[in-house]
């Protein structure tokens, strides 16, 4: 199966301000970023091309990944859409970007911010998610 939902954690080293599209300038303080995203067609294809840092800006996290390293993924292997049930449990647990990553849908963001590395697979196997996979990119 190669459809699913995905979470990327993101660790700014420096405290910064980035322009993100119509979003405007946003102030991303040092510590981790985790994004939670879908792709209901090649999963893995849509991680590799976060992970890369030469890429077309299509995305608000386009911005942030193009200059910041992805330290993690986390890969939820679902036929189902459950990228805003996610994103709505992370928002009691993490500070929500506004209006990041989420201009299809209601939640109140897809970005959230942790000072200290997120406990995320706690998180999701609470919410029931077995079928997870966690790729471990930069030490």
């Amino acid at each position: 199966m190669n459809k699913g939902c995905y979470l990327l954690i993101i660790q700014v080293k420096n405290d910064k301000s980035l322009k993100v599209g119509r979003l405007g300038e946003i102030k991303f303080p040092q510590g981790y970023y985790v994004y939670v995203g879908s792709a209901m067609n090649n999963l893995e294809k849509r991680v590799r091309r976060h992970l890369a840092k030469n890429k077309k800006i299509r995305w608000h996290i386009d911005y942030l990944t193009s200059r910041e390293k992805v330290k993690e993924v986390i890969l939820i292997y679902t036929l189902e859409r459950v990228e805003c049930d996610i994103a709505r449990e992370l928002e009691k647990h993490f500070k929500p970007i506004p209006k990041f990553g989420c201009s299809d849908c209601s939640c109140l963001s897809h970005l959230f911010y942790s000072e200290k590395f997120p406990d995320l697979i706690n998180i999701l196997k609470n919410m029931g998610f077995t079928n997870l996979s966690k790729l471990i990119i930069e030490k």
